[in-house]
């Protein structure tokens, strides 16, 4: 099988029919509402489930599956990640969109070519993506995620390049 990455995590159940309350990522409703399988793994056993329907209420997906009926089923699956193939979620990309786990350990470099040190974790604080750059130091710096700041990203070589304003790499 080919690796599965997460699309949304089950944070509890909508009604009494076994309906479930899916947290994911803004902007990623035409991936949801395409599901037709996923795959949620508890204790080292991954279970296909056959998504039934799919709406969304306030920011949340409300996803009903043909194998859960009920809260007690949901309570079986709930803090779970629903995963799909990489491959399915590829073709929802858009073209500055990349997936977390290929820009970790990604070497980082300044516009003049100099190693900066690489990722170590992408977080968020609201408004956009936040790169953790740890430098040879092991110190660790926040770089925001956007085109002014990080004009390259070049999957191939695993390097990302960053525009080293003052203040923003001490």
């Amino acid at each position: 099988m080919s690796k599965l990455i997460s699309v949304g995590k089950i944070l509890n159940f909508h009604g009494i029919k076994g309906e479930v309350k899916v947290g994911y990522t803004k902007g990623k409703e035409q991936l949801i509402e395409s599901l037709e399988k996923v795959f949620i793994t508890k204790n080292g056993i991954q279970k296909e489930y056959t998504v039934e329907s799919v709406r969304f209420h306030k920011q949340f997906a409300l996803i009903k599956f043909e194998e859960i009926n009920s809260i007690n089923d949901v309570e079986e699956i709930k803090g779970l990640e629903i995963k799909i193939p990489r491959e399915q979620a590829e073709t929802e990309l858009t073209e500055d969109e990349f997936f977390v786990s290929d820009l970790i350990g990604a070497e980082v470099f300044n516009i003049d070519g100099e190693k900066i040190g690489s990722v170590k974790d992408v977080g968020t604080n609201g408004a956009n993506e936040i790169l953790e750059i740890t430098d040879s130091n092991e110190q660790n710096h926040l770089v925001p995620f956007v085109k002014a700041l990080v004009p390259v990203v070049d999957l191939q070589k695993r390097q990302i390049v960053v525009k080293d304003i003052e203040g923003l790499i001490e």
